[in-house]
């Protein structure tokens, strides 16, 4: 090869190297977004602005919010895994639109797997199986007993096509062989305020948006839907107790385009685990029934791949078909 040409090709190459190493040194130098795929009011997008003013403060630049809601999170996660993938838009993800959803959507517009890289592990978060009032149950075996009693006539709603509300419900059904309508809704506040009112007549919900209509007796709460019981609500049973093995936690992450450079993802994930081990923080997810682990990106990958496969086989035992 002619030594100018191998010489212009190198140096290229070396001029892109050093490009790319400006970039990720001196990240970031201009706004963040994080792109929260859920409504207001619900634990994703409570947390996004949780970690959005901590790493404001972290690292002198602009982090907003910004809710792209629909097609249960998938609006929000297709927009970030076709944005550049330079650590400014972000996602927080959940267990239905980086695990989920493949199985209950059809054409999805992107792949939760390989469009994008975890970069933190952020929480998981108690269920609370609440009913209306006016539903004569006070237990997880009289709704049982109810609910096959009247085929087809109760309800249930969720926060939408592939979340952790959906998905318990789903489990449910199939478990105990009931009939129990779905009804979606976009957002948990929408199907709470439907669940008050009579519209429905059962939810599963994370544990911080329903649990004060539970306490002001606007709602009759049954059982948590973790495996075991909850330390900020000793005595409410776990559905477990009833139904051995149910075990239904909604769990949220934020995450990056795949492609993202490596020194980015590794500067974030520090700076949001620090966020989130701020006593302040810790408080309020004690509060709310929620838990954060500490994870490499690594890991957190690994959860979401083996997250993927059990609630694949689960949706397809159940005989759900994608819509």
């Amino acid at each position: 090869m002619n030594p100018f040409v191998l010489t212009f090709i190198l140096g290229f190459g070396l001029l892109g190297h050093q490009d790319v190493f400006a970039q990720t040194n001196n990240y970031p130098n201009h706004q963040i977004k994080i792109i929260s795929p859920f409504a207001t009011g619900g634990i994703a997008d409570g947390f996004s602005r949780i970690i959005a003013q901590g790493l404001s403060e972290s690292f002198g630049q602009p982090v907003i919010v910004e809710n792209k809601t629909g097609g249960g999170g998938n609006i929000g996660a297709d927009f970030v895994a076709k944005s550049p993938a330079d650590g400014y838009t972000l996602i927080m993800g959940s267990i239905g639109t980086h695990a989920v959803n493949p199985f209950l959507v059809k054409n999805m517009p992107y792949d939760p797997l390989k469009d994008f890289v975890p970069v933190v592990f952020v929480l998981d978060a108690e269920g609370l199986l609440a009913v209306n009032p006016s539903l004569p149950v006070k237990n997880v075996s009289e709704l049982i007993t109810y609910l096959k009693a009247n085929p087809g006539k109760v309800s249930y709603g969720s926060g939408g096509i592939g979340t952790a509300s959906h998905l318990a419900g789903e489990l449910f059904v199939m478990t105990t062989k009931v009939d129990m309508v779905h009804i979606p809704y976009k957002g948990n506040a929408l199907a709470i305020t439907d669940l008050i009112g009579g519209q429905t007549q059962v939810m599963f919900a994370t544990m911080p948006t329903i649990l004060p209509y539970v306490k002001s007796d606007k709602l009759r709460g049954l059982a948590v839907t973790g495996a075991g019981r909850d330390p900020s609500m000793p005595d409410l049973p776990s559905i477990s107790e009833t139904l051995p093995g149910f075990d239904v936690k909604n769990w949220i992450g934020l995450f990056a385009p795949a492609g993202t450079p490596p020194a980015v993802v590794k500067k974030l994930h520090a700076e949001v685990s620090k966020i989130m081990q701020q006593p302040s923080v810790q408080k309020k997810l004690e509060s709310e029934g929620a838990k954060y682990y500490a994870m490499s990106p690594e890991a957190f990958g690994s959860f979401q791949k083996k997250e993927a496969v059990r609630w694949g086989k689960i949706i397809k035992s159940a005989g759900i078909q994608p819509d």
